[in-house]
Formats: structure tokens, sequence, C-alpha cells
């Protein structure tokens, strides 16, 4: 029998070694030194693991860590300090078996982003065979349309920085901290480490993949799904849906080659993104029950990542590039915050429609751009919209896209300028302005002077400011029960752009979710059951 513990507020210098955790993992355990170590071996006692590691620093004098492991260990401790160590048990989710109705047809999933992703992979891994359609291109193809995007302003609408193989975060910082307490958490982490990530993802506080090893790490996944039974479909939109009697019977898709296939399916989940905006006038025009959403609408803020590390650390230069977090109530009753903040990154142009464009943040593994940016967000409610119609939303995204794109020079390049321009409304900071919804722009140049008391230097003149962030979340949401399933039978809305999700890691939990209520659901037909029946 195994006995597992967990060891809370286990601090260290910055330089810290495994030793050290090992020796403050035995004080406080009352082990003797040479009990634990990070892995199995004659004579030791126990082994530990890093569960949990963050940066402690309120006292910018004397910065540390502070670390949670879990040990195992053959037989149960005897003496330790109960108020940092308390036993715990096995944290594993409960198998799911599958039920009791026939589906007789490959569960289909439209869309290969976190969420179509981790989907996939459950179902492949319980034997369902899943079929995936994905509207973008695969990896290789699409690094190179995005390329082309950015150096030439040449835009594929179908593959681009919001389309294609691992959805619109494949293109990001690769964040994978979520505010969501879910048990499927840890196990997405585990399946990124496992698939070719840093292994610190599975415990830093606020882990990151980067946008360079994310796409290695997505076409590892893809490669398992594969070899597990499933299948994908690149370059192949979803464009309609066949409903029989309330119940979805197929699915209607158009490839590369301009073909329209119609694949017979009883079950569809859409792992669509929040920029899939043609199939959320499908999902509406075929009557599934959809509502508006709020949303969030902004800029992207730079400023030297040192001046952001000094703010947070102090003097201490030995620690990753420093992030923040900001959040500010304007007179005019808007929420203004900081959203997808990128340490050592850079702001770069996205589009998914001819003549609109927005922005969004990225960085890589190293996060040694220099700059730090994050988009800084004001709330919009959904009386803004100006209609009741469910994709009110969709066309508000779209008229301050068009601006952005106008007010850019029509070329793909986003309207910028200084924090001075912009909070003196002159010059270019002027055309940023005209970029946002009046309430937006407002509230924003408000909030700046107030993080800057936050973190100094925050309204420096040269800081740069870049519109228009307009894809914070989905503007919709497709609704489904509690069997997360939508009114139309078969078809399981799921992930960030049927507004269940936000960010990569809640996004795949959903994902995994819907995946395990599809197998308590249904059994995939065998062929010997086939036989049978015949």
């Amino acid at each position: 029998m195994k006995y597992i513990y967990r060891i809370n507020e286990i601090k260290t210098e910055i330089d810290f070694s495994v030793d050290e955790l090992a020796r403050k993992a035995e004080k406080k355990s009352g082990l003797k030194p040479g009990d634990l170590g990070p892995e199995e071996s004659p004579g030791r006692k126990g082994i530990f693991v890093i569960r949990r590691q963050s940066v402690d620093a309120r006292d910018k004098s004397h910065i540390h860590y502070v670390f949670a492991l879990d040990i195992t260990t053959d037989s149960p401790l005897r003496r330790f300090d109960r108020k940092k160590v308390r036993q715990i048990t096995g944290e594993g989710l409960p198998d799911v078996k599958p039920g009791n109705e026939k589906l007789r047809e490959r569960p289909v999933i439209a869309g290969f982003g976190p969420c179509g992703i981790f989907c996939a992979l459950r179902l492949a891994r319980a034997g369902y065979k899943p079929v995936v359609i994905e509207r973008g291109s695969a990896m290789d193809k699409r690094i190179a349309d995005v390329g082309a995007f950015h150096r030439e302003g040449r835009l594929d609408p179908e593959s681009n920085v919001l389309f294609g193989e691992g959805g619109a975060g494949t293109f990001s910082d690769g964040k994978l901290n979520s505010g969501i307490s879910d048990g499927h958490v840890r196990q997405v982490l585990e399946t990124f480490r496992d698939a070719g990530a840093d292994p610190d993802i599975t415990y830093r506080n606020k882990p990151h993949i980067g946008t360079d090893v994310l796409r290695k790490v997505v076409v590892n996944l893809r490669k398992k799904i594969i070899s597990l039974g499933g299948e994908i479909r690149f370059d192949t939109r979803l464009t309609d849906i066949v409903v029989e009697n309330g119940r979805l019977s197929a699915v209607k898709v158009q490839n590369k080659e301009g073909e329209t296939l119609e694949i017979p399916a009883t079950v569809l989940v859409l792992a669509i993104g929040h920029s899939a905006r043609d199939t959320f006038k499908m999902a509406r025009d075929r009557g599934l029950p959809m509502e508006q959403k709020p949303f969030s609408i902004g800029v992207r803020m730079e400023h030297p990542q040192e001046m952001i590390d000094r703010s947070q650390y102090g003097e201490e230069r030995r620690l990753p590039p420093a992030d923040y977090k900001l959040s500010y109530k304007a007179s005019n009753g808007r929420g203004v915050y900081s959203f997808c903040m990128c340490p050592g990154g850079q702001v770069i142009p996205c589009a998914s429609e001819p003549e609109m464009l927005c922005v969004n943040g990225m960085s890589n593994r190293k996060r040694d751009s220099g700059t730090a940016n994050s988009g800084i967000l004001c709330d919009v409610r959904t009386e803004d919209f100006g209609s009741d119609d469910v994709l009110a939303g969709v066309e508000f995204q779209r008229k301050y896209e068009r601006l952005c794109f106008q007010n850019g020079g029509g070329n793909y390049k986003p309207p910028k300028s200084t924090m001075k321009e912009f909070l003196e409304n002159t010059g270019d900071g002027s055309v940023v302005i005209n970029t946002l919804p009046e309430f937006a722009a407002d509230a924003i140049r408000e909030a700046v002077p107030f993080f800057a008391k936050k973190i100094k230097g925050y309204d420096r003149d040269d800081g740069v400011v870049t519109a228009v962030e307009t894809r914070s979340s989905s503007p919709v949401r497709i609704l489904r029960n509690k069997s997360m399933e939508s009114q139309v039978g078969g078809i399981y809305p799921a992930g960030e752009g049927a507004g269940y999700a936000g960010g990569i890691t809640s996004a795949a939990c959903d994902g995994i979710k819907v995946a395990e209520k599809i197998i308590a659901r249904y059994h995939l037909v065998t062929n010997e059951e086939v036989g049978k029946e015949k």
C-alpha cells in the first residue's frame, strides 16, 4: 500500500536545489535525511514530486519560492507538521464506462483547437475513433500562411492566426493558467507535458508552453489521436447539419477542393472556437438555441520588460520575466482589466475575414523579446449591441475590426500610437481612440494613471498602444443541458466558441467533459454487433 501526503509552504531561495527541497520536506514530514528523493532508489522510504511552485515577491528584499510537494511512502508517517502536511487520497478521476445506447457512426468533432483536441483524444483513448473536421490547415501550411499574412498582408480566410491546427491559442503565449477548479486540469497539464511541453507546466503557478513549443506539442497530440484510430480532416469546413425529428442525422462539409460532402453522424461536438462566425450563423439558422453573451474590447499596451520586472521584483534578476494583473472601475461604470498578459512577447495582427483586423499577444517559451504586452480591455454589455439578434455581438466586433483595418491603412497593419499620444488624444493616439467605442476609450484612458500607481512607469510617454483587441471571448453562447447536449439531439456545444470556456486549459477541460458525457451514454457499435444484428 502507498501513502500520499501533501506538504505545503516549503520556502526556498531562488537558486534552490532538488536536495534542498528534499531536506525541507523530510523535516516537515518527520522523515530522516536521505529518506526522500525525486525518484525511487534502494534505501529510500519515499519519493516526492513538485505539485506547485510560486514566487513570493511581497518583500522585495527577500523574494523566494514557495512550493507544495506530494510525497509517496510505503508506510504511514508517524510524526509530521500537521499544519503543513496532510494525507490525501488519490486524485485521479473516476473511470467512465461506455453507455448502453448504440452509436452506429463515429462521433464527429468540428474544430481542432484545445477543446476539439482533448475531446478527440479522450474519445480515441476510449475506442470511439472520432472524425475531426478542421476548417484550417495542418501546422506546417498554417505557419507558412501566417508568415505570409504578417510579411505581405496576404490573408487566407481559412488558414490564419485564428483558424487551423491547434486553434487560436497556437499563435499566443500558450498560457495554461485557469481560474476554474476542475479535476481535469491536472490531466490536461500532464497530457501537454507528455506531448513535449516543459515538465514545469505541471507545477508552475502560471504555466505557459510558448507558441514555438506549442506548435510541436499540438502535432504530437494529433499523431497520438490518429494512432488510436481517430481521423483528422484539415481544410474541411462544417457548412451545415441535417436534422431529422429533432435529432442530428448527418453533417455537411466542404473540403479544400470546394466539394460538398455529407457525413452520416448522430453525434457532433461543436468545438468551433470564438471566431467561427459563419458557423454561429448556421447554428442559429438551424434552430440551435443560442443567446447573446457579453465580452470585452480594448487595446494592447507594450512596455519594456525590464520595467515590469523592476516593479514586481525590485533589483532581483534571477527570476523569469514578470507578469502583472490589473483592474479598475471607471467613472462611467465600466470595468477595465488586463487580459492575456505576455511577458517577453510581441503584439501580432489577426484576421479571419477580409478587410477586418484585430490584435493579440504572443510569446515564445523563453519570453525573451525584451517587451511586455497585455490586452487592456473594457467590458462590453449585451445592451451595447443595439439589437436583439443573437448574432448582434458578432456584428459589434466586425464594426470595430473594419475600423481597425481602415484606420491602420488598409494593409492589415493595426493602428498604434505612443502612450503620450493616446492619453492626450493627439496624433496617432486619436486614430487609436477612434478605433474603439467611446465608452471603452474613455474608460481605458482613465485607467492608465491608476495602473501607473501599481506599476511605476505604466503611463510612460513611450509606451505603445495598439488597437483593437476584440476576440477576448465568444459573443454568443450555444445553449446546452446538464448532459452538455443542445436541444437539437446529438449536438454537443463545447469550449470557448460555444461560450463555456476562456483560455486553453478551460477549453480543453470542457472538451474532455463532453467526451465523457458521450462515452457514458453511448457505445460504438462493433462489427461483431453488426453481424449479430444481421
